[in-house]
């Protein structure tokens, strides 16, 4: 056997593959949870320009769950704690997009800087430590799915909640500030509701990749459509299709389930921006055949009429 053959079989083994099926049903729906509240969240970080800061409160709930870890607490509570404190701040000191990424490029060496001391400080299981950074969800029991389940239920329930006036913060904000939307209450808001949303995807993806849960399906979806039904729709089609699918691959490999979700929901965007490409060519032929064909209108009319 080549090394080659050795590689693959420890990424894709299938042996037993049945069996280990029943081992993650939590897993499945859980996974399914996220990814409808990672690919609704994701829809107004792309269209606010804020993928920078999913990346910098990652790094502030890696450090509440390291620190939860350390000092034997709920990780997934020190996970929230950490996503809430860094959405706050990003909230009210970053409120304009230039003093953001400022408030976002400090907060993310000492959020990861902490959870390196504590990691470094904690004595336990190894694959504790890793699992902060590359998610551990095949290991989902039944108590972690009712939690998870219940802050994917509230982070839902925000969203629907807001989404109408946030839609229209988020694509012209002077007007929805004279139309009397609470555009600065909003964007709080929201940024603590994402918060949430990177506590929970910390658990799936890890502190690490956790863009690949709320940014990539909805940057995906940005590249086909700009349909206000169709781009959420589409995000959260292809958040779960990465989610179920990365669990669903992990399941009898020994490999974290981070690299799958990655790959597969990096594929997907890269199906997407083909389409986009091909439908922008065609629809420039279109336009420019349509323009030709009016020069020529008038040009015939013109000549008639002299």
């Amino acid at each position: 056997m080549t090394s080659a053959d050795g590689i693959g079989q420890q990424v894709f083994t299938f042996d037993d593959y049945g069996a280990l099926l029943d081992l993650v049903h939590n897993s499945l729906i859980v996974g399914a949870a996220l990814g409808l509240v990672g690919g609704l969240a994701g829809v107004f970080v792309i269209l606010r320009d804020l993928p920078f800061a999913v990346h910098g409160i990652s790094e502030l709930s890696f450090a509440g769950a390291s620190a939860a870890l350390l000092f034997g607490m709920n990780v997934v509570a020190g996970s929230v704690i950490g996503s809430l404190v860094a959405a706050g701040v990003i909230g009210v000191l970053g409120a304009k997009a230039r003093h953001r990424n400022s408030v976002i490029g400090i907060l993310m060496p000492f959020g990861l800087g902490l959870g390196v001391l504590f990691l470094a400080l904690y004595k336990g299981r190894a694959a504790n430590k890793f699992g902060l950074l590359t998610g551990q969800i095949v290991a989902v029991d039944a108590p972690q799915t009712a939690v998870l389940l219940s802050m994917s239920a509230v982070v839902l329930v925000a969203l629907v909640v807001m989404w109408r006036p946030l839609v229209f913060a988020s694509t012209d904000p002077e007007v929805a500030r004279t139309r009397g939307v609470p555009v600065r209450g909003l964007s709080l808001a929201f940024m603590l509701v994402l918060g949430l949303t990177i506590a929970l995807s910390v658990q799936v993806v890890g502190a690490l990749l956790v863009l690949t849960l709320v940014v990539t399906p909805a940057a995906a979806a940005a590249r086909v459509t700009a349909s206000p039904v169709l781009l959420p729709v589409l995000s959260v089609v292809l958040a779960v299709v990465s989610m179920e699918g990365g669990i669903l691959l992990a399941l009898g490999s020994d490999i974290p389930i981070s690299p799958y979700v990655t790959t597969l929901s990096f594929t997907l965007y890269g199906i997407c921006a083909a389409i986009g490409a091909v439908r922008r060519r065609n629809w420039g032929r279109t336009a420019a055949r349509t323009d030709a064909g009016s020069a020529d209108t008038a040009r015939e009319v013109t000549a008639a009429a002299s």
